[in-house]
């Protein structure tokens, strides 16, 4: 995908990413990513920087149930862990990323604490079930602030769903087979086939979460 024409889309995935969050992105994610962080394409020897590889592990499966594979590429198919692992390390601020590492553990002893397993040790639907209710808890929590504090922190399963939904719709396979994307609107065609015009996909500006 063309450097410019994935600087213009980022605008986009911020608005949508936005809306998707039920608010505004959080003020690093937005850093972050007009500064230029993407997902890279994942390499089978990809090491964390910031995490340890058992911290990488929780929130790679957390991003894949956010955004799992299906008949097109899930989260970790297009490289969000070491995505959301470099927003970590480059941009957020020591107290952010330490309020993060806090999160984690503390949504890691949930899963120890109901099945007596780590979180990456659960079966899938354990996993899924785990990461619905605390990320429920989160929104009702969320939503209920009227108007948010500015104290307000976002916990490690939102922090993790904005930089998921984030990093995989900035990538190429998340603009171009999940979301139609275009660089440059074409021209009116009044009556085309189905095939031809996306097959049913969503735009990537008006891209729906799936969870």
């Amino acid at each position: 995908m063309n450097p410019d024409t994935m600087n213009l889309n980022r605008r986009q995935v911020l608005q949508r990413v936005a809306y998707l969050m039920g608010g505004a992105v959080s003020a690093p994610a937005v850093l972050g990513l007009l500064n230029g962080c993407s997902p890279k394409k994942p390499e089978a020897t990809w090491q964390p920087t910031f995490f340890t590889k058992e911290q990488g592990a929780v929130v790679a499966a957390v991003a894949d149930i956010i955004i799992p594979r299906t008949d097109t590429p899930g989260a970790t198919d297009v490289g969000v862990p070491a995505f959301i692992d470099t927003m970590l390390n480059d941009v957020y601020t020591q107290e952010d990323r330490e309020r993060f590492i806090v999160g984690l553990k503390a949504f890691d002893d949930a899963a120890r604490t109901l099945h007596s397993k780590a979180f990456v040790e659960l079966n899938g639907n354990q996993q899924t079930e785990l990461v619905k209710k605390v990320h429920d808890e989160a929104v009702a929590v969320e939503l209920a602030f009227d108007p948010k504090p500015k104290t307000y922190q976002r916990p490690f399963i939102l922090v993790t769903k904005e930089l998921t939904l984030l990093g995989f719709f900035c990538s190429e396979v998340g603009a171009t087979q999940v979301l139609q994307y275009v660089a440059v609107p074409g021209g009116y065609q009044a009556c085309i086939p189905i095939s031809q015009a996306g097959n049913g996909k969503a735009w990537a500006q008006e891209a729906m979460g799936r969870f």
